[in-house]
């Protein structure tokens, strides 16, 4: 993201200009623009008019408009935000109040206007000024034979850098020569793709998986690649490699080998998989040691009010509420386990840590001790509502 212009009052109202550059960046904003935001930027609308002769013309015309957010909208397969809401400002083509929804994509300079700007909006906008090269400590490549996706992720979203596809013969009796050299430029493209998109001196942790030998065979190419491109693997690479079973090569596969707890282990102290190793080690203290873990808004207030809590984990879900006072009291939750130097994880939605967490409300604590008290308090208050 790009900060084109910062102009926050003393009372936190005010606005920014910007220019998002990475997928990642449109997620940020999916979850910093809220109902009722004012958002300005160049869009394309189609205008009537009435000629003479009564007769109706139409024609599209450039414009810039500013709209009073109503509905928002994130379309991951086009990285795109559609906002919809009725315009604010005296248009020679729209009149005020009219319906317009303006496309944010990549690379469209736009202005984000807020009554109020909260800690949690300023951490986000924070975390976009670092680029995903610098944020995406894990790495994955997930293929079978002919299609592949290299892919980066980062606390909030699996991002695709490439897509491989090749049609590779069958090995047929005769035909295997054929087969072996299109499966070599298979190997070769996603190498390639790997060397233009993986930074291995910010990468932790990189996933390879596919069905059958092809991960093996594909390490062992990538290996030689590297060598004959002048960029032999050091031992340290080679350590941070995972080559694991996938169904097949399509990206909703990664979250079925991230959900499997072997895999987990051993990238649990990656940035990006931070949020994750918390949430499952939530589940097991839920199982093994419950007075340590509660979940749900009343519980997890009530012990941040005693200073119990050691770990917040919450749902970036959360912050999407339209209803202002649920979202200020999140934030003002976040604001307090902070400010007594304890850890606050908010996990996306798109991940799954945030799948996860959403079957639990949403927010979830693990205590610095345990506390039989408020789960007897709990009990208590669950049997005289029943």
């Amino acid at each position: 993201m790009k900060l084109l212009g910062k102009y926050i009052n003393k009372d936190n109202s005010g606005s920014i200009k910007v220019l998002l550059e990475e997928e990642e960046d449109m997620w940020q904003f999916y979850n910093l623009i809220r109902v009722k935001d004012l958002v300005k930027a160049s869009t394309v609308r189609k205008v009537i008019t009435e000629s003479e002769t009564r007769s109706n013309s139409s024609q599209k015309i450039n414009m810039n408009l500013t709209i009073a957010v109503e509905v928002i909208t994130f379309d991951p397969t086009t990285c795109t935000l559609h906002l919809k809401g009725k315009n604010t400002e005296k248009n020679e083509h729209v009149k005020l109040g009219q319906y317009h929804t303006l496309d944010i994509e990549l690379g469209k300079t736009f202005t984000l206007s807020k009554e109020q700007w909260d800690s949690v909006d300023f951490h986000r906008l924070k975390e976009c000024q670092d680029t995903v090269a610098k944020k995406a400590d894990v790495a994955a490549i997930i293929m079978h034979e002919g299609l592949a996706h290299v892919c980066l992720m980062t606390e909030n979203l699996i991002i695709t850098k490439a897509k491989i596809e090749l049609s590779i013969p069958g090995k047929r009796k005769g035909y295997s020569s054929q087969h072996d050299k299109a499966l070599e430029r298979f190997y070769k493209h996603i190498s390639n793709a790997f060397i233009k998109n993986i930074d291995l001196d910010v990468v932790k942790c990189i996933i390879i998986a596919s069905p059958g030998f092809y991960k093996d065979c594909f390490f062992t190419y990538l290996q030689n690649f590297m060598e004959t491109s002048g960029r032999k693997l050091t031992p340290d690479d080679k350590n941070k490699f995972l080559l694991v079973h996938s169904t097949n090569g399509f990206k909703h596969s990664l979250k079925e080998v991230l959900s499997d707890p072997n895999i987990q282990k051993k990238f649990g102290a990656t940035k990006s998989q931070g949020e994750l190793s918390q949430v499952l080690r939530f589940q097991q203290l839920l199982d093994v040691c419950p007075e340590k873990a509660f979940y749900g808004p009343k519980d997890v207030i009530r012990a941040n009010n005693l200073q119990a809590i050691e770990t917040l984990l919450i749902s970036d879900s959360l912050f999407r509420s339209q209803n202002l006072e649920e979202r200020a009291k999140y934030v003002k939750l976040v604001e307090s386990v902070k400010k007594q130097k304890q850890n606050v994880y908010i996990c996306s939605s798109q991940q799954l840590s945030g799948e996860q967490l959403n079957l639990y409300s949403g927010v979830a604590a693990i205590l610095k001790y345990p506390m039989p008290e408020l789960e007897n308090d709990a009990c208590h208050s669950s049997d005289g509502s029943s």
